[in-house]
């Protein structure tokens, strides 16, 4: 019974270390803002994961071995494959290797 216990403490506290807005550790999901664009990747499991990366003109994250998103004079490209441009505060979603763009949500 102790053991379980302790598991289950030991389990939570992990949990609770490699989850955050930007890391979700359980559910393989990271988050950053890249070039003022939100970025989503998942299938990610990092305890930590590195900041985008300034470059001139954008800015490129690299979160995961097989996740590179780059974002240049408003031009999106994930893995060496160009998905065009993109509007003013999109949100980028590159969910097991499939790239989504979503339309960033209107304000009133």
């Amino acid at each position: 019974m102790t053991v379980r216990l302790l598991l289950a403490v030991v389990y939570v506290g992990l949990a609770l270390m490699g989850c955050s807005r930007s890391n979700n550790l359980l559910f393989g999901r990271v988050e950053a803002v890249v070039a003022g664009h939100t970025v989503v990747v998942t299938d990610c499991y990092r305890t930590t994961v590195p900041e985008p990366v300034s470059e001139l003109n954008g800015a490129t994250f690299t979160p995961c071995r097989d996740a590179v998103v780059a974002i240049r004079n408003e031009q999106l490209t994930v893995n060496g494959t160009s998905y065009g441009p993109l509007a003013r505060n999109a949100r980028v979603v590159v969910d097991h290797g499939r790239v989504s763009i979503e339309a960033a949500e209107r304000t009133r």
